[in-house]
């Protein structure tokens, strides 16, 4: 937990909810115990894409569909969503979950690799969500700054790891030190960026925001 757990029930609380279909979905991925974007995030996310009204979006990580489907609901209606899922066993709940909210025509799932499918896209992507592999941030990044526009933004999800991040790696399990290492260098070189200008925030467990540099930062 990064943020106090009475402090983040006392926000939750105060969240203004989602349309049945996603909170019915909500309710099957913590059921499946499938994780999804927490409702701190959520109601983050729900600000920034009715602020931005991105029309291209990317997503790195589709697991059930529930976040691809969420930012389709507030992105509006003209958005596009690309989403890239690797894990076989939860695409075709994927695929039924957008067929159930009649966004299949919105919505193009990539079965694959995204190292491997990353470099075919062709960009821009006006606003890009990545809750993926942490130990793969690191080596998904450059591709996903070459699909941001000038103003384009980039979202990473789950990059403090319970706090842990902040520990030194003799401090975390040996399981884990690789997977801590890599991220403690993605923050490193997202908040150094030459591209990019980057806030972490303690949403959740933990949130980077990042914004492409047009010409006003050249």
């Amino acid at each position: 937990m990064v943020v106090e757990e009475r402090m983040v029930a006392y926000i939750n609380s105060l969240d203004i909810g989602n349309p049945p279909l996603l909170e019915e979905i909500e309710r099957e991925a913590r059921e499946s115990r499938v994780p999804i974007i927490r409702k701190e995030l959520q109601g983050f996310l729900r600000m920034l894409l009715c602020m931005r009204r991105p029309r291209r979006i990317l997503e790195v990580g589709t697991a059930i569909g529930f976040s691809a489907l969420f930012m389709s609901e507030y992105a509006g209606p003209e958005a596009r969503i690309t989403t890239i899922e690797k894990y076989e066993k939860r695409i075709p709940t994927a695929r039924e979950n957008f067929r159930r909210a009649g966004k299949e025509k919105e919505i193009t799932l990539l079965e694959g690799d995204a190292m491997e499918l990353l470099p075919t896209l062709a960009g821009p992507f006006d606003f890009i969500f990545m809750d993926a592999a942490k130990g793969q941030y690191i080596h998904f990044l450059p591709h996903l700054v070459g699909l941001l526009p000038g103003g384009g933004v980039l979202v990473s999800d789950n990059v403090l790891q319970g706090g842990t991040i902040m520990e030194s790696r003799f401090a975390v399990e040996r399981r884990d030190r690789t997977i801590h290492s890599r991220m403690r260098e993605y923050l490193y070189e997202i908040t150094h960026h030459q591209e990019l200008v980057t806030s972490v925030l303690p949403l959740g467990d933990g949130v980077t925001v990042s914004v492409k540099k047009g010409d006003w930062g050249k």
